[in-house]
């Protein structure tokens, strides 16, 4: 049918690889076509390269689109940043690492902690409000949407700040006894977020854990303007799959907290170049076009870096990115209700 070569073209010109093409798909046909997506993983020839087909209503019910594109570079690994010095040594290493993190790309005229009161920069999160900025302005318009998760978050002062002030605020925490729940102007959802879906030959667990592009397609949502993650040491992969997948691009703001006392989940090799790997994901979000805008350091954690203490380094850190390059989708009138 004319409408899905005209679909296909856009998202080909749009996307130099295949990374949320059902994402890119809604946003060409948002009310039509979206809830026939399906996950797909051998029906499409080339189904690494694209996992998503759709139903058309154009087509009989035995017939489905696979949308497969052939990337100009298909990404299986990070680029890694070239040795701080040739000595490969730990120090220099996290010399470097530690100089990135605390040093702000990104000057940002209003800050909110999660405190959420004054406006002073003290607490542990923080969100940037500059006028520059889109997130102000969606607040303002009501079209704001975060997304936060977490295991047992006791503290949402953030989020209800920004739920208050005009966002639609998702938590994800897997130790939730019910699967949705809606509270205090925030939804609830027992679902995590991980750097791979669940294999669809293991039965299913009582809280699912699944990638953001997955989280993304099975909500409805293309744009996310602030994203908030504390996952306990899972930073790392869950990092490396949102670059590797271009979900970044769905992102307007990061905040992010980095345990540095040990290496991380299913981060392998030598001290060195696990430091070296944590520094070469940053770089990758500064290449997506996220600069730092700001950093808390945890005094309370202790000086631990990689089982050691190094520079008088902190065991976390929290970090807060603002994608410059961000032009978010997701407007007013496409808003829905949510039903579970």
């Amino acid at each position: 049918p004319v409408e899905i070569k005209q679909a296909m073209k856009k998202i080909a010109a749009s996307s130099p690889g295949c990374g949320n093409c059902s994402i890119k798909l809604h946003q060409v046909f948002p009310e039509r076509l979206f809830l026939g997506l399906l996950f797909l993983t051998r029906s499409c020839p080339t189904y690494r390269l694209c996992n998503h087909i759709f139903f058309s209503p154009l087509l009989p019910p035995t017939h489905i689109v696979c949308l497969c594109f052939y990337p100009q570079a298909l990404r299986w690994h990070i680029n890694l940043q070239p040795w701080a010095s040739e000595r490969h040594s730990l120090e220099d290493e996290a010399k470097r690492f530690l100089s990135y993190i605390t040093t702000p790309q990104v000057t940002c005229a209003s800050i909110v902690n999660n405190d959420a009161t004054t406006g002073a920069s003290t607490g542990d999160w923080a969100v940037c409000l500059d006028p520059k900025f889109s997130i102000i302005h969606r607040m303002k318009s009501k079209n704001c949407r975060v997304y936060s998760f977490g295991l047992g978050v006791d503290d949402h002062s953030m989020e209800h700040f920004l739920a208050r002030s005009g966002c639609e605020v998702h938590c994800f925490d897997p130790s939730l006894e019910q699967p949705h729940l809606q509270k205090a102007e925030m939804w609830f959802h027992r679902v995590s977020i991980d750097w791979r879906d669940p294999s669809p030959a293991i039965a299913p667990k009582r809280q699912a854990s699944k990638k953001l592009a997955t989280i993304l397609d099975d909500f409805g949502h293309r744009d996310v303007d602030l994203l908030k993650a504390d996952m306990e040491s899972a930073e790392w992969k869950i990092l490396e799959n949102l670059v590797l997948e271009g979900v970044l691009d769905s992102v307007g703001q990061l905040l992010l907290e980095l345990h540095l006392h040990w290496a991380g989940f299913e981060v392998a090799g030598d001290d060195p170049s696990v430091v070296r790997y944590w520094f070469s994901l940053l770089k990758e979000l500064e290449r997506a076009g996220f600069g730092l805008f700001r950093v808390h350091s945890d005094l309370r954690k202790p000086h631990l870096f990689l089982h050691k203490n190094i520079l008088n380094a902190s065991s976390a850190y929290t970090l807060s990115w603002v994608n410059v390059r961000w032009k978010p989708s997701w407007t007013a009138h496409k808003r829905k209700k949510l039903i579970f």
